[in-house]
Order: C-alpha cells, then sequence, then structure tokens
C-alpha cells in the first residue's frame, strides 16, 4: 500500500512540475521569443526602408493608384512583413510589425493581415488579425480601443491613420463576415477604406473573437513626418 501511495505521490509532483513548466513557456518564453522576432521584424523594414528597398505601393488618400492602373501591385509575400502599426490608446511606445497571413507561424511574430482582404489603405477593407494573450500579447489590451481612437500603420512611404468608428463588437469565431469588404455589423453602408482589428476574447479564451472597425481618416508621405495622433 505505501509503495501504491509513494508511486502516486510521485506521479502528482511530476505532473505539477510539467504543468507548472507549460504554465511558464506559455506565459513567458512564448513572450519572450515573440517580442524578440517582432524587434527583428520591425528592425529588418526599417533597414530596407532606409536603404531604399523597392516596397509594395498601397494608394495615398482616395485616388486610385498610379501603381493601380499601369499593372497590378507588387503583392505581399507570405510571412513577411510589410508594414507597422502604431495605436497610441494602447501606449506611445506600442508598435508591432505587420505580416502577410494568418497562419499560426505568422501570428507567432506579428500581427496577421487577411490574405483575402484588401491592401493597406486600398479600397475595401485591410483585416489583420492579432492575439490577445501568448506571443507577445500584442491585443492584451484590445477592449480598450474605442470609437475616435487612431490606428496608424506605414509601409516606409506613407502614413496612413484609420480612426475607430464601432467596437469592440464581440461575435463568434464563424461570423466571417466581419472581414467583408464591406463588414456586417460595422454600420457601413457602402464602399469605402476600411480596417477591421480581430482578437480572441476572453482574455484566456478563444470561444470569441472582438472586433473593431475603421476608416481611412487621411495619409501623408513619411518626408512630413509622423501625423499628428502619433505625437505626444
Amino acid at each position: 500500500m505505501r509503495v501504491i501511495v509513494r508511486t502516486v505521490s510521485e506521479l502528482c509532483i511530476t505532473v505539477g512540475a510539467l504543468i507548472v513548466l507549460f504554465v511558464v513557456y506559455v506565459l513567458f518564453w512564448t513572450g519572450v521569443r515573440a517580442d524578440s522576432a517582432m524587434s527583428d521584424q520591425i528592425d529588418r523594414l526599417q533597414r530596407q526602408w532606409a536603404t531604399g528597398a523597392v516596397r509594395p505601393g498601397p494608394p495615398r488618400g482616395k485616388q486610385t493608384p498610379a501603381s493601380e492602373r499601369q499593372g497590378r501591385p507588387r503583392p505581399y509575400r507570405y510571412g513577411r512583413a510589410f508594414a507597422i502599426m502604431y495605436i497610441p490608446r494602447l501606449g506611445f511606445t506600442w508598435n508591432k510589425p505587420v505580416l502577410q497571413g494568418t497562419g499560426r507561424d505568422v501570428l507567432a511574430e506579428g500581427l496577421a493581415h487577411y490574405e483575402r482582404t484588401a491592401r493597406l489603405g486600398g479600397r475595401g477593407n485591410f483585416a489583420v488579425a492579432g492575439h490577445r494573450r501568448t506571443y507577445g500579447d500584442p491585443f492584451k489590451d484590445f477592449p480598450r480601443l474605442r470609437p475616435g481612437d487612431a490606428v496608424v500603420l506605414t509601409d516606409g512611404s506613407t502614413w496612413f491613420t484609420y480612426r475607430i468608428d464601432k467596437g469592440p463588437y464581440k461575435t463568434v469565431p464563424t461570423d466571417v463576415e466581419v472581414i467583408d469588404p464591406v463588414p456586417r455589423k460595422s454600420g457601413y453602408t457602402g464602399p469605402g477604406r476600411y480596417l477591421t482589428l480581430t482578437t480572441c476574447d476572453p482574455e484566456w479564451g478563444h470561444s470569441h473573437r472582438l472586433i473593431v472597425w475603421a476608416h481611412l481618416d487621411s495619409t501623408q508621405p513619411v518626408e512630413a513626418g509622423e501625423p499628428r495622433a502619433l505625437r505626444r
């Protein structure tokens, strides 16, 4: 009997230790790796931009860009960062790379652009997903977002300032219409240049999704300096 009790006790201790290690991995190590990966993505982008590397040409303002008139724009490459996002409401030091695709490998390194949605600044709906918790917790404070808040992105040549119109709106994962060109329940009634951000809810679960919708409010070339929304 003592042998059985001792064996069960040892198993419980082992299982407990494994659970603790797993929690440390999820809460700490994935965050460390993700923060490092996001910093590397941003550094790589900024080096490319500083050396004048060719960038895809999303439209400026509300006019059809020459790149679209002359031919199809350069496509975003899966798993590659093409923009940096800033959300002042989440802190003036908050900035995350935006990568193409929504695979698990992509979400582990930054925010993820839904491949079937519009290009940055383009006509339609530019939709982006991010983890609420783990992998750097990029959207941990997502519920703090409010209508009127700015979401600013740059592709290295242009600043795009979006303004949130609605959200956070809670829905289920199967509600894929939230990233339609004219998103369902967004309040938009016709085509435009929109932004959708999505993350999981509750904070440590994934049974639901939180959504915010925004419209393109303004653009300016990077040579003109940071947009007003980023000035303290």
